[in-house]
């Protein structure tokens, strides 16, 4: 017989991010962000292969990414609002946790399933912040697909890629609830 937890299913029934742009220092210290961190990574692991790190960005490392992202998207020629955007997800971030998938070698677990196993990091990530009681929001923007800032910035390696920034701070303003998805829309059951 299931032995539900009423408390958690109503947590993941009304959950909901926090814009970024509305999170505001302080973010968690280190020791309020270890247990979010340990929840995280207990996210689905098929092989225990840990195919993904995490690299926690603080103050200092966030100012450096805002200005490589700002020379970087000038380099690729973007236009100003796409700079700032991309920027701005750091300048106006008190802390933010990059999710790296860094898929492994394996003859029984295919790449998509590593890949995969890094987003549910980030949802992870994301739900442990908010339940945490912080605000959260998980990010990805040109920063996170262009390989140059990535490797020059963050240390990737080649076979590495971004799965997603997540950023967490004090929230300031919470967001209104909006629609979500319909079951009867979007679930088929099979019977037979």
């Amino acid at each position: 017989m299931p032995a539900p937890d009423p408390a958690a299913m109503a947590f993941l029934l009304s959950r909901r991010s926090r814009p970024a742009k509305t999170l505001t220092a302080p973010g968690p210290d280190r020791a309020a962000l270890e247990p979010i961190l340990r929840a995280a990574l207990r996210s689905p692991d098929h092989g225990k292969l840990e195919p993904w790190r995490l690299i926690v960005i603080e103050r200092g490392a966030l100012d450096r990414l805002a200005a490589a992202a700002r020379a970087r998207g000038a380099a690729l020629g973007l236009p100003e609002r796409d700079i700032d955007k991309g920027a701005g997800q750091f300048e106006d971030s008190p802390l933010t946790v990059a999710v790296v998938a860094a898929p492994k070698p394996s003859d029984k677990v295919p790449e998509i399933e590593q890949l995969n196993s890094a987003a549910a990091v980030c949802l992870s990530l994301l739900n442990a912040a908010l339940a945490s009681g912080w605000g959260a929001n998980w990010l990805t923007g040109w920063p996170a697909h262009d390989s140059l800032f990535l490797t020059e910035s963050l240390g990737l390696a080649p076979h590495e890629r971004l799965t997603g920034f997540v950023h967490i701070g004090t929230e300031t303003t919470t967001p209104p609830n909006r629609p979500r998805p319909n079951p009867k829309e979007v679930v088929t059951w099979l019977s037979e």
